[in-house]
């Protein structure tokens, strides 16, 4: 999996390696962001497997649209742990392993699944539509949630809210591409703060312990 090139990357996103989504190579885990030492205290104290982000200037609402074709805001699923991660439907790889993931992290989690929602986020709206995205994620689980952004909503600011950079790579046509992008996803508290970063190639027992943490 090649990184994005260094020149699109600011300081702030070092957080995360960015996964060019190409087809019949293995994907690189991301790499963690360096953490502080009050940060990594905490971290090591609440036992978390992913990175400590409860300290950091990360996250917010916003509303995209769902597969219905209606707004949805991050904020209606307060309540809830939400695994909220940025991909696309076209992506080989990357993003199918980590759904998978997701998937299996909420079936180690029992009942307690049902206090958890699962968002993907599209960073490829040109051709993800509400129905695409929509159905795309439900079939890794008939409760994930897909999104995309229609007219009127900004996936540049989404994208600076979380931290996340995507490029399209390979373009052979308007339609026919790969997208470079931020892989791995953050895990929200039930207050919908942004509490953990589980980088891509943990495992679903991992993700599954730390939403453990946070459900308590």
């Amino acid at each position: 999996m090649n990184p994005i090139s260094r020149r699109l990357m600011a300081p702030a996103l070092a957080l995360a390696l960015l996964a060019a989504c190409q087809p019949q190579q293995s994907a690189a885990p991301a790499a963690s962001a360096p953490a502080s030492a009050d940060s990594s205290g905490a971290a090591a104290s609440a036992g978390f497997h992913g990175t400590d982000m409860r300290k950091e200037d990360i996250g917010g609402d916003f509303t995209m649209t769902d597969g219905e074709g209606k707004p949805f805001s991050l904020s209606s699923l307060k309540g809830k742990v939400v695994v909220l991660s940025f991909g696309y439907t076209h992506c080989p790889d990357v993003c199918p392993t980590e759904l998978l993931t997701y998937s299996d992290a909420l079936k180690q989690l029992g009942d307690q699944a049902k206090d958890v929602a699962v968002v993907f986020a599209s960073v490829d709206p040109e051709r993800d539509t509400p129905e695409l995205i929509g159905k795309y994620a439900k079939q890794f689980n008939p409760d994930f949630i897909g999104l995309t952004v229609t007219e009127g909503q900004s996936l540049p600011v989404i994208k600076q809210q979380y931290r996340v950079v995507s490029a399209k790579a390979g373009q052979q046509s308007d339609t026919v591409y790969l997208v470079d992008h931020t892989a791995g996803a953050y895990l929200l508290d039930k207050a919908g703060e942004v509490a953990v970063f589980a980088p891509y190639g943990s495992t679903a027992a991992q993700i599954a312990d730390d939403i453990k943490i946070l459900l308590q």
